[in-house]
């Protein structure tokens, strides 16, 4: 039996069709998480990945991907080759940098302010039910200017486009109503930052006075 009838088999099992395999899997690949309270699509990819989860697993493992589902916070991450993950098993493979997607030193250095304030709210205790930690805007600034002595961009919607990348990314939430000029709204941390900014990451940008001068890589956040 070939490998697609093996996989087909699986899907007709779970009663999921390989259209919607395909879409899970390309979603996965192209935002690299899926959190179950995005939005209502994303609510029923998760569910339907959980019916499958073991052949997506499998299906990502041969392509050398590593693939983490976090059920208390309802949300599976997407890791390449060679990822260092706190609280994952080391995985063994080497890298795959071709396969890195480039993100600008704002972005870098407000996940990395993210991951600071996220660690001090569970220090504490002050998380949501479904993980996330809330931050107002200020907050956020304040830590980046304190933290990582660096500025946020300029323009409101330089600000609005950096805070969409982050949401692209499954690192922060908002609603469609927040407005940086609202000073009681807030966006939630989501704890899919724990598996984006590693604690090598976080203290190397700390002890070195946070210098993010130069476009990287997600993946190499996790290193």
């Amino acid at each position: 039996m070939s490998l697609l009838s093996c996989l087909n088999e699986q899907l007709t099992i779970a009663n999921i069709k390989p259209e919607r395999f395909r879409e899970i899997i390309n979603r996965l690949m192209a935002q690299g998480a899926i959190v179950r309270d995005e939005d209502r699509i994303e609510q029923l990819l998760y569910d339907d990945a959980r019916r499958v989860e073991d052949v997506l697993e499998d299906y990502f493992d041969i392509a050398g991907f590593r693939l983490h589902h976090d059920s208390n916070n309802q949300f599976y991450r997407l890791y390449l080759a060679g990822a260092v993950v706190d609280g994952l098993p080391e995985d063994t493979l080497e890298p795959t940098p071709s396969l890195r997607a480039r993100v600008s030193p704002d972005f870098v250095a407000m996940a990395l302010a993210l991951r600071f304030m996220y660690q001090n709210k569970l220090n504490s205790g002050d998380i949501q039910p479904q993980g996330e930690a809330l931050v107002s805007f200020e907050e956020i600034a304040a830590t980046m200017q304190t933290q990582l002595k660096r500025p946020l961009p300029n323009g409101i919607g330089d600000k609005m486009a950096l805070l969409t990348e982050l949401k692209r990314h499954r690192i922060l939430s908002y609603t469609a109503e927040f407005s940086i000029s609202d000073e009681d709204a807030l966006l939630a941390i989501r704890p899919t930052i724990l598996g984006i900014v590693s604690n090598d990451s976080l203290a190397v940008a700390l002890e070195t006075g946070g210098i993010v001068d130069q476009e990287t890589s997600i993946e190499e956040l996790e290193q």
